[in-house]
Parts: C-alpha cells; sequence; structure tokens
C-alpha cells in the first residue's frame, strides 16, 4: 500500500507549517484546548448548566458532521436521521427498557452507527449534490417512520425519560452532577475526532478531500474510507442526539426533522469548515442566539439567515478559521 504521506504532500496546505505535538496538537491548538477545558470547568458556577449541556450536545453533533463535510468533503443533508434516531434509541432504552444512562447513550450510538452504514453504503456510490439528495431523501424516510413507530411516541414523542444513576451508582438528577457527565462525554468525543482527523487514516481522509482519483490511484479503495468516515460520524452524531434526550428527558421528531440538518449545517460553516475547534464555536453562536433571543419568536431564525449571509460573504472560512489565518495557525 502507498505512503500515506506521499498523498498528502502539496495537497493540503498547514497553515503556518506548526509541528505537531501528542495526538497531533500544534501549540496554537494546545492553547485552545486549555481555554476549552477551563471553560467546560468553570462555565457551570457562572451559566445555567441545562443551557450549557445543550450547547455541548449540539457542539458535539456539529463535530461529527464536521468530521464528514470538513476532512472528507461530503456534504450531508440527513445528519438530523442519526441525531435524532439516538435519541430515540436511548429514550426508550432508559424509559421501557429501564438501562442506566451510559448503556441507553451506547444503544443510541450503535443504532445511528447502523443506521449510518446503511445509508452511507447507499449514498457514497455518488458524489456532490447527488449525495447530499440521497442522504435528504434517507433522512425523510427515516422521519416518516419516527412518525409512525409505535416506540417514539408519534408526535408526542418519548416524554419522562429517566436520567437514572451512571453506572448504577451514581444519580444524576441534579443538574451539576448531570453537567459533568456531559462535559465527560464531549470531551472524550471531541479529543476522538481530532485523534481520527491526524491519523494515517485521516491523512487518507484529506487526501480523497482534495484528488480522489489521485488516491485511488496509489491504491487506496476511496469508498472504503468513506463509509468508514460515514459510520464514524453517524455514531458521534448519534451520541450526541442519546446525551440530549437523557438531559431533557424527552425525544421528538424535532431533532429528526430535515431542518435540524440544516442546523448543523449552519454551525459548522459559521464556525469553520474543516477546522477542529469551529464546529464548536458554530454551535455555541447559534444555540447561545437560539436561547437568549427566544422571546424574538420567528425573528430568531431571520437573524441566522443574516448571520450565515454575513460569514458566507465575510468570513468565508468561519470565524475560527479566520482568526486561524490571521494568526497563522491551525485551528
Amino acid at each position: 500500500m502507498a505512503d500515506t504521506t506521499s498523498i498528502t504532500a502539496g495537497a493540503i496546505p498547514d497553515a503556518g507549517q506548526e509541528s505537531h505535538g501528542a495526538w497531533g496538537f500544534t501549540r496554537a491548538q494546545i492553547v485552545a484546548l486549555g481555554v476549552l477545558v477551563v471553560f467546560l470547568a468553570v462555565s457551570p458556577f457562572v451559566l445555567y448548566p441545562v443551557f450549557l449541556m445543550k450547547l455541548l450536545c449540539f457542539a458535539l453533533f456539529a463535530c461529527a458532521f464536521n468530521l464528514l463535510i470538513g476532512y472528507v468533503g461530503l456534504l450531508s443533508f440527513g445528519h438530523a436521521a442519526y441525531f435524532g434516531m439516538g435519541g430515540y434509541l436511548a429514550g426508550h432504552a432508559a424509559k421501557v427498557w429501564g438501562l442506566t444512562p451510559e448503556l441507553s447513550i451506547i444503544v443510541g450510538a450503535i443504532t445511528a452507527g447502523l443506521l449510518g452504514a446503511v445509508a452511507g453504503w447507499i449514498a457514497i456510490r455518488r458524489q456532490g449534490i447527488y449525495f447530499a439528495m440521497i442522504t435528504l431523501a434517507l433522512a425523510q424516510m427515516v422521519y416518516f417512520f419516527c412518525v409512525q413507530a409505535p416506540f417514539t411516541g408519534g408526535e408526542d414523542g418519548i416524554q419522562a425519560i429517566p436520567r437514572g444513576n451512571l453506572f448504577g451508582a451514581v444519580p444524576l438528577d441534579r443538574d451539576m452532577s448531570m453537567y459533568w457527565v456531559v462535559a465527560t462525554i464531549f470531551l472524550g468525543c471531541f479529543l476522538l475526532v481530532h485523534r481520527i482527523i491526524h491519523s494515517p487514516y485521516g491523512m487518507v481522509l484529506k487526501s480523497i478531500r482534495e484528488n480522489e482519483p489521485r488516491a485511488t490511484s496509489l491504491g487506496y479503495r476511496t469508498d472504503d474510507y468513506k463509509l468508514m468516515a460515514f459510520v464514524l460520524s453517524a455514531t458521534l452524531a448519534g451520541v450526541a442526539g442519546a446525551t440530549k434526550s437523557i438531559v431533557f428527558g424527552i425525544a421528538t421528531l424535532t431533532d429528526v426533522h430535515w431542518s435540524m440538518s440544516g442546523e448543523v449545517v449552519l454551525m459548522t460553516l459559521v464556525g469553520g469548515l474543516g477546522t477542529v475547534f469551529g464546529p464548536v464555536v458554530g454551535a455555541a453562536v447559534i444555540v447561545t442566539m437560539q436561547n437568549y433571543l427566544a422571546e424574538m419568536g420567528a425573528w430568531v431564525t431571520v437573524i441566522q439567515g443574516v448571520i450565515f449571509v454575513a460569514c458566507v460573504l465575510a468570513f468565508r472560512r468561519g470565524l475560527v478559521g479566520e482568526i486561524g489565518n490571521l494568526l497563522k495557525v491551525k485551528l
């Protein structure tokens, strides 16, 4: 098999040409990670923990989506299917099967991963807009399944999902206790995504994004790599959805609706496509705006549209991407 480094040499610019240390972190990324960890540790004593948990769930969802579009170049309009189904199965497992929260989240993640494997196997045979439309069509099929399936509760969804006890011993009824679990899940998955994109496998994904025919000519089975990335992205989206359903005690059609796929696209683009910390910042901007501008009703959607247009016109790399370009570092 061809040398992975030779594939990406000259194809993927490295802003500032910074050296990578442990786990592929540059010096700038280590500083940014430190800021993130400090924020996770301090914020629940300053801000409302439930708001923070919602932010972290969507940040993880955006990171999962960015893994696919930012590093493989595949635009999915159907990621709400994996986010929502992860939430439904986790909620069903916790409420009906009586599983502990960590097992319920695992059930949601596995469900999303299996669904992603089927959808990915079908979708990766096409590229560009055709790939996006196939993922949207498959997600709509999942949505109508959720409308009709008995276990989802239809329009009412699954309500009164218990948080339960972590490992059967630690009660999660208090918001602060639940927050530390959510923060741990987010940070673990965030580090996993970072490790994936800076591994030899991640370098192949970047080469496929930059020049798929060249990667194929060097002996790589690109469809297999893309399918694996799709499954990983769907699984992480399922973790985000499952965690959200446990936190809020409800799983509804909103999470599996196509508009949720649009929101995660917006979060990723606002933060910075193909950046490590961009999706986190983008999710923070969108979720904060939805929370504190909720009194404005439908105008929140208008404001989101204005921000999206402004980012596309003035900040094409996204907020984090523009900051990294200004400082000549990779974030």
